[in-house]
């Protein structure tokens, strides 16, 4: 990732004082396996936080509460303003805020791109179909593939794949984001095209919650730097103090070991 583009990230990033997300003393258990052990976080409206760890720590878990994708068994999770219970109306309330990109693309095969990027805004939000096509290719320009509109998700790479997943979030107009690995299915040179589409996302202010094991990317966009094991958030700091100055054992092993060093 180029130095510029660090500069620039940086730069533009404004975090306010309103609440996005709150999530208090919330638990989760499998079965008798308790994934998720007291987790209190609170992201503010504009805040990019990178939530990383080693596999199984809850990481993924954490974030697909936020959106109802799982459920917690305790504890309290509050989304814009709205509290995340078994009510179907706040959690599609919730769900038409939040937008979240998956490790695997989840694109129907048998739609064109424009087709995928149109369908929930039709069906959800009750767009009228055109204007949902121009939104749709804005935000197939955002991510610099409209030329892919007419094609099907086959005819495409992992790269443009994982775009158009992007596209696909945005075109719901949400106010946060969340991304599940979202690199963790492509290959390496296709990785920094994906990379690319998220920094401008947060350039613009998109509250975002990243799971991800890219640290090059964390470094460059990241307010705050969340390290998880054992379905704790064990440290939280921001990134230059995260990455230099690690505060638990657990912490420095983990980056010892991605790092190398």
């Amino acid at each position: 990732m180029s130095e510029p583009n660090i500069q620039s990230a940086r730069a533009k990033m404004q975090v306010s004082d309103e609440v996005a997300v709150q999530i208090t003393a919330m638990n989760k258990w499998y079965g008798q396996f308790h994934v998720l052990r007291d987790i209190n976080l609170t992201v503010n409206r504009g805040e990019r936080i990178v939530i990383a760890g080693p596999s199984g720590s809850g990481k993924s878990t954490m974030i697909r509460c936020i959106n109802r994708l799982e459920e917690h068994q305790s504890g309290q999770i509050i989304v814009d303003g709205i509290e995340l219970t078994s009510d179907l109306k706040n959690i599609d309330k919730v769900r038409s805020e939040v937008g979240m990109v998956f490790q695997h693309f989840n694109l129907f095969p048998h739609l064109t791109i424009l087709e995928n990027l149109t369908l929930a805004p039709i069906w959800v939000r009750k767009v009228p179909k055109r204007e949902a096509e121009e939104t749709a290719m804005y935000f197939l320009e955002k991510v610099k593939i409209p030329e892919q509109a007419h094609k099907y998700p086959g005819q495409l790479s992992g790269g443009q794949q994982q775009r158009v997943a992007i596209a696909r979030s945005l075109c719901m107009k949400p106010r946060i984001m969340l991304f599940d690995e979202p690199t963790s299915a492509l290959d390496p040179e296709m990785i920094k095209e994906v990379l690319d589409t998220m920094i401008e996302l947060a350039e613009e202010g998109m509250t975002m919650l990243c799971v991800t094991h890219e640290m090059g990317f964390a470094q460059a966009v990241a307010n705050r730097v969340i390290f998880m094991a054992d379905g704790q958030i064990v440290e939280q700091n921001n990134p230059h103090d995260f990455f230099n100055n690690p505060q638990s054992e657990r912490t420095k092993q983990f980056l010892s070991q991605i790092l190398g060093h």
